[in-house]
């Protein structure tokens, strides 16, 4: 049953992190774009940090799954430190560029709290876990980034979410405020569960 979550997690990730792709294919008037304000959208910073949050967030989610499983990284630990580096890199970029956009997020203030909170979360969860593998407390570095990567899933989460609420809510507006917080508070209770039995079996 672990092996089949998992699997049906990376395939998740894989799909959500080639995301951004869509944008080099498809008109924006077609995209998340065409439900953001037009002085919003023609604005030259927020586009920047948009596109930045996409495409850094969608290469974290690519890749990071793979820095999960002893024998991978055991086996492959340079490549697990040249994944790690990239993924810490990429979420700091996309968790910063995050928090910004989130101020302008749809729905107001209850569902900007949701996403800029995920910024911090993510932003703070990533940071910590690469000082603590830095010091060499590899326990709590794995911890920190079960945390991290629980942040990260929720690109998939949210759109995972978003069209069952639209469904049994009937209303797109009152369904986003939900999913800001929905996609990733789930996220951080199972990554919760994932240390503390991972911390019983160790003892």
């Amino acid at each position: 049953m672990k092996i089949f979550l998992f699997v049906i997690l990376v395939i998740f990730a894989l799909l959500i992190g080639l995301y951004p792709l869509i944008y080099l294919f498809v008109d924006h008037k077609h995209t998340f774009l065409q439900t953001k304000l037009p002085e919003v959208v023609h604005d030259t910073v927020w586009r920047a940090l948009f596109f930045s949050h996409i495409i850094f967030g969608g290469i974290s989610l690519f890749i990071g799954w793979r820095q999960f499983g002893a024998t991978f990284r055991n086996k492959h630990k340079v490549l697990h430190r040249i994944i790690g580096k990239t993924y810490i890199f990429s979420v700091i970029i996309s968790s910063v560029s995050g928090i910004y956009i989130g101020f302008f997020a749809n729905g107001g203030i209850i569902s900007s709290l949701g996403f800029i909170s995920l910024g911090m979360i993510w932003f703070s969860t990533t940071v910590a876990a690469f000082l603590k593998i830095k010091g060499g407390d590899v326990l709590q570095h794995q911890k920190l980034m079960t945390y991290s990567y629980a942040c990260t899933f929720a690109a998939v989460t949210l759109r995972l979410w978003m069209p069952l609420l639209k469904i049994a809510i009937g209303t797109p507006d009152i369904s986003y405020l939900i999913v800001a917080w929905l996609c990733w508070v789930p996220n951080l209770l199972v990554a919760y569960y994932i240390n503390k039995t991972h911390s019983l079996q160790n003892q």
